[in-house]
């Protein structure tokens, strides 16, 4: 009788936590419609969602070993709920268009990191000479810097791409096709920024917005308390906690603004869009489906397996590129090439 009742207390809490668990999925993919200045809490759990998936994942293996059909529902339903989640960072290419012999322009966004303020301009060659190779008509770099060393890098790469025009601070597009207006979108408080310039592609004009918005903070903070501590001062493991999460919520929020800032401006276009850039943030959240919009994620659309553009700790996709509906994707990928902390992206599109 103590086995049984033992038995039945493990599988009674094994059904809270699966509940628990799906509830917290549920909010988790509706916390990106929580705008983080009002609901943080809700649009911090879009940030867990793997973690959940996984959790329900082993609750459903868990029921189905149990052959409980009915409790094995609830995680079941779940992970069917999380699907359009799921579609995010993973494709299976089954349905992606294959880009041979059929005609369009090739775009790519990449953040450089400054070439890793290395004074020689290799890497910057190396990089555009990357370019060239995938046959690259339009570029947009966040983190640019114009000069290595003595190197003056818009004028090798004005070489290959004929067009180009440098936004605010870090900002850069390059192109092969004629532009014919351009325009600086800085954000406040912040070196972050974005830009967007027009580009006649035969006769028809696409304005290419590249987007560079806020960054999370963690990285500074753990890089300031690694310089104190070096310096002999001794960090409370809570205060650290405190800071990075204090610095995380306090990015949200700012990216949260400026998607917001950039939705507005991209209303006004009366040309079809393609985005691209840095957003520093997940998909399903908040400043990515506030960014997104109407237009469409290149990576849904023609991507195929895992898509990690950051090369960081943290295997996330922050860097993306979207197109008008009146557009169509063909092709979507990266190359994981290591000149700085992102991985460039690359989308054919045919017009």
């Amino acid at each position: 009788m103590g086995k049984l009742a033992v038995y039945k207390y493990i599988g009674f809490m094994f059904l809270i936590v699966t509940v628990i668990m799906s509830a917290f999925t549920l909010f988790g993919l509706y916390g990106g419609d929580s705008d983080p200045t009002h609901n943080t809490i809700s649009a911090l759990l879009v940030y867990l969602l793997p973690v959940l998936i996984i959790g329900d994942a082993v609750l459903l293996l868990y029921w189905v070993v149990r052959r409980r059909w009915h409790w094995a529902l609830i995680p079941f339903v779940t992970i069917l709920c999380c699907i359009p989640y799921i579609r995010t960072i993973w494709q299976t290419g089954w349905f992606s268009t294959h880009e041979e012999g059929q005609p369009g322009i090739k775009i790519a966004t990449y953040n450089v990191a400054m070439f890793g303020r290395e004074t020689s301009g290799f890497k910057s060659e190396d990089i555009l000479s990357e370019m060239k190779s995938h046959q690259v008509d339009i570029l947009c770099l966040q983190e640019y810097n114009e000069f290595s060393g003595d190197k003056d890098n818009t004028a090798s790469y004005k070489e290959y791409f004929p067009y180009c025009e440098k936004g605010q601070q870090d900002m850069i597009i390059f192109s092969r096709y004629p532009i014919t207006a351009t325009k600086n979108i800085p954000f406040e408080y912040t070196n972050n920024s974005a830009m967007w310039a027009d580009v006649n592609v035969e006769g028809k004009t696409l304005r290419v917005f590249n987007v560079h918005l806020e960054t999370t903070g963690i990285n500074r903070t753990l890089h300031q308390a690694g310089k104190m501590q070096a310096r002999g001062v001794q960090i409370e493991n809570n205060r650290l906690f405190e800071a990075i999460f204090g610095n995380y919520t306090f990015g949200m929020i700012v990216r949260a603004g400026q998607a917001n800032m950039m939705a507005m401006e991209m209303r006004e276009s009366e040309h079809p869009i393609l985005l691209c850039g840095d957003f520093n943030d997940v998909p399903y959240s908040y400043v990515y489906n506030t960014m997104k919009g109407d237009l469409v994620d290149g990576f849904q659309e023609c991507g195929k397996g895992f898509m990690q553009t950051y090369r960081g700790k943290k295997p996330v996709r922050i860097d993306y590129l979207f197109h008008d509906k009146t557009l169509k994707g063909l092709n979507y990928y990266k190359t994981d090439i290591n000149y700085s902390d992102h991985v460039p992206v690359f989308m054919k599109v045919a017009l």
